[in-house]
């Protein structure tokens, strides 16, 4: 290894035990390649435990390549831990959140990114994957009913607004879809026809979809006990509450988003006050505009979702005026 200022390069060399496997046991010499990129490069130690590619040669080890440490038994005690405090706390609503949540990881690893790569038009299969996961989502933790259905309506005109605003202004802002991390990668990969820009259009109304989900069921569900506890309201004054609730709600949610954003690209904004470059500058690259198109879009969907909702509500749950 060669260290140039704060990062290395070159090979590591590592005397490395076998742990699993056909080869389990077996002592062999392995290479860890280093590529001078701090958030790519590794360094082990001894007794730390790796990801490993082992090549065969019949009964022998002909290579073995390190790629990274090993984590899969951490994930999976922390996925376990969360699936526990889940159920724990959330009973038999508990058990059809963790369905959704696994249902929802199915879908985006089986359906939506399969139809990426295979060129379908990224905002069409996103726009699908949204609402197909809203309806699996909205009615499996809240019911088959009039409350499930409120929710989904609100949900879904929520996500159609939001997928026309990120069209419109992600045309506006003129912003190309590469300035997503690794995606020049992915052309260079043999994906060269796949439409960037479509994808990260496609993505900011995916990634606001579940924000969307939350609030609307919130607002159904405070209206279904409001219509409950007083069966002789009128369609208006459960509106009216609706709205109130919404307000409330959105108020916290739109903050929600700025936070997840700008936690994402800590980094890229520490550089720039680090270096002192001027708020207009800043505000102008394309990097913060995309977050800035994510955040302002996103949270449009969640400010209209709310008075949505409350309509769809007031309709379903008040039979007359």
């Amino acid at each position: 290894m060669r260290q140039f200022g704060i990062v290395r390069t070159g090979d590591q060399g590592l005397r490395i035990e076998i742990l699993e496997g056909r080869f389990k046991g077996v002592e062999t010499d392995a290479v860890n390649h280093l590529m001078g990129r701090l958030e790519l490069d590794k360094v082990f130690v001894p007794d730390d435990v790796a990801f490993a590619v082992v090549d065969g040669d019949g009964e022998r080890v002909a290579k073995a390549n390190v790629l990274d440490h090993y984590r899969l038994d951490t994930q999976l005690r922390l996925l376990l831990l969360f699936c526990g405090l889940l159920l724990l706390f959330g009973g038999w609503t508990g058990a059809r959140a963790l369905l959704s949540f696994f249902f929802t990881g199915l879908m985006i690893w089986k359906v939506l990114l399969p139809g990426y790569l295979s060129g379908m038009d990224p905002v069409l299969i996103s726009l699908g994957t949204a609402l197909a996961l809203t309806a699996c989502i909205v009615f499996l933790v809240g019911g088959v009913n009039r409350k499930g259905l409120a929710a989904f309506l609100g949900s879904t005109l929520g996500i159609l607004l939001t997928c026309g605003l990120s069209l419109y202004f992600g045309g506006a802002f003129r912003i190309h879809g590469a300035v997503k991390p690794f995606s020049e990668t992915l052309l260079y990969s043999g994906f060269a026809h796949l439409d960037l820009t479509r994808i990260f259009l496609g993505g900011i109304f995916l990634a606001s979809s579940g924000a969307v989900m939350d609030l609307a069921m919130d607002v159904a569900s405070a209206m279904r006990e409001i219509a409950e506890k007083k069966p002789d309201i009128t369609r208006k004054a459960l509106i009216m509450s609706g709205f109130t609730v919404g307000r409330a709600v959105v108020g916290t949610m739109t903050t929600t988003l700025l936070l997840a954003y700008t936690g994402s690209y800590t980094s890229l904004l520490l550089v720039f006050v680090a270096q002192g470059i001027p708020l207009a500058n800043i505000l102008n690259m394309q990097y913060v505009s995309a977050e800035i198109l994510h955040t302002l879009v996103g949270s449009f969907g969640l400010v209209t979702v709310a008075p949505f909702t409350a309509l769809a509500s007031g309709f379903l749950f008040v039979k007359k005026s």
